[in-house]
């Protein structure tokens, strides 16, 4: 059963059965997500004999209900189905007169109360997560044995949390704002290269989501936190001039087709250096700025460590925890991120965009890409001036391409 999990007030289930023969042997799977975060939380799935495709999927609906309300009976849950028949019966827009199904969607009704629920229809290639889940309850069904649940990514996130995620916090000074890591050179890899992934022939072209860290401000060497509520620092020299550095070298690929920039003044300037260089606008998305730190806005994470000892434990141990003083979560951030990176994927399809953010988006977008749990914030580098690429696909997959890439920085 998934352990319960107090503080959430949202959950995303996603569902799917399938028939090999309709009807035939069958199964289903379910995942419940952390809307917020995008962590997920529980899985089932199981071979159920033989039954047909709407049976199985009303299965995997109930399944996925049932784990939600173990995890937060109290929250609201969006159910995502790639089935338009479960969904409009279950939204009461259409009638159920199977047999087969009737008791199945009454059952559903069940779980929780109709207030807490809504259903959406999803393309079924938002739906592979659940999808995958019911093939190997099948395939399992086919060698006479049940699917076996795995650790769940809560659980991981728990257990690495514990062995020590604080102390490697605290040796890279958090990790995030200005209080960043100053990180070596990477292998040299070429953003043409990285931006280049061919797709397969049915997929088309890939956005490709060119990353840049805005260069060096006189904060960055202290090692202090500077977000979306401090002083907004410009560029220091030595940041101007690896902007100059990194608008060189994106000339000389020549993969740049349009700048997107945070609104922060640090990144303005970055991104008005590589622009001028390449012949393109800046473009402002709101979206991309830093952390709000609240007040730790300029303090070293030792200063936060002796003012605030309780708030930065809770922050090292939960995405769900804001900085002291009204600052942002990483659950937060991670959200309007999100929302960000669809804009700009549906606005730059199939294109090679560069933007310039800071610390915590950048690592966002790769963690999410990834799909891994919020502690790998954690876990990564980035120094001033990197670049980093992501590649987005029609399918809705993404592929890391490049990360904290500072070869352009070199001196000859």
């Amino acid at each position: 059963m998934p352990r319960s999990l107090t503080g959430l007030t949202s959950l995303v289930v996603e569902a799917d059965g399938g028939s090999r023969g309709n009807p035939g042997p069958a199964g289903y799977g379910a995942v419940v997500i952390d809307p917020e975060t995008g962590q997920t939380l529980a899985e089932a799935a199981a071979y159920i004999g033989t039954a047909t495709n709407n049976v199985a999927e009303y299965k995997g609906l109930l399944a996925g209900l049932r784990a939600a309300r173990d995890l937060a009976p109290e929250a609201t849950v969006r159910v995502r189905m790639d089935s338009k028949l479960v969904v409009e019966q279950m939204s009461g827009r259409w009638k159920i007169k199977h047999p087969d199904m009737q008791p199945l969607a009454a059952e559903a009704r069940t779980v929780f109360p109709p207030s807490q629920v809504t259903y959406e229809w999803i393309p079924r290639e938002r739906n592979k997560h659940a999808d995958r889940l019911a093939n190997e309850a099948m395939d399992a069904g086919a060698l006479g044995r049940q699917w076996e649940p795995r650790l769940s990514t809560a659980e991981v996130a728990v257990q690495a949390a514990g062995a020590g995620m604080a102390a490697e916090v605290a040796g890279q000074a958090a990790g995030t704002g200005e209080a960043a890591q100053v990180a070596g050179p990477t292998e040299t890899t070429d953003v043409a290269a990285a931006s280049a992934g061919a797709a397969a022939a049915d997929l088309g072209t890939p956005t490709t989501l060119v990353l840049l860290r805005h260069g060096e401000t006189p904060l960055t060497p202290q090692k202090r936190f500077s977000g979306s509520g401090g002083s907004d620092p410009g560029l220091s020299p030595a940041g101007e001039r690896q902007a100059a550095a990194v608008a060189a070298a994106l000339a000389a690929r020549g993969t740049v087709q349009a700048v997107v920039s945070s609104p922060l003044k640090r990144c303005r300037e970055t991104a008005g250096t590589v622009a001028r260089r390449l012949g393109l606008e800046v473009h402002i998305e709101e979206g991309l700025r830093e952390t709000d730190f609240g007040a730790w806005e300029g303090l070293t994470f030792a200063e936060v460590r002796e003012r605030f000892p309780a708030d930065l434990d809770a922050w090292l141990g939960s995405a769900r925890a804001a900085p002291t003083g009204g600052g942002e979560s990483f659950a937060t951030v991670a959200r309007r991120v999100a929302a960000a990176r669809d804009k700009l994927l549906a606005r730059h399809a199939g294109r090679t965009v560069l933007l310039v953010s800071h610390v915590t988006p950048v690592k966002t977008l790769v963690r999410l890409a990834l799909g891994a749990p919020p502690e790998s914030l954690f876990r990564m580098e980035l120094a001033a001036a990197s670049l980093s690429a992501i590649a987005y696909y029609a399918d809705g997959n993404a592929s890391l391409r490049l990360l904290n890439d500072t070869s352009h920085l070199r001196r000859p």
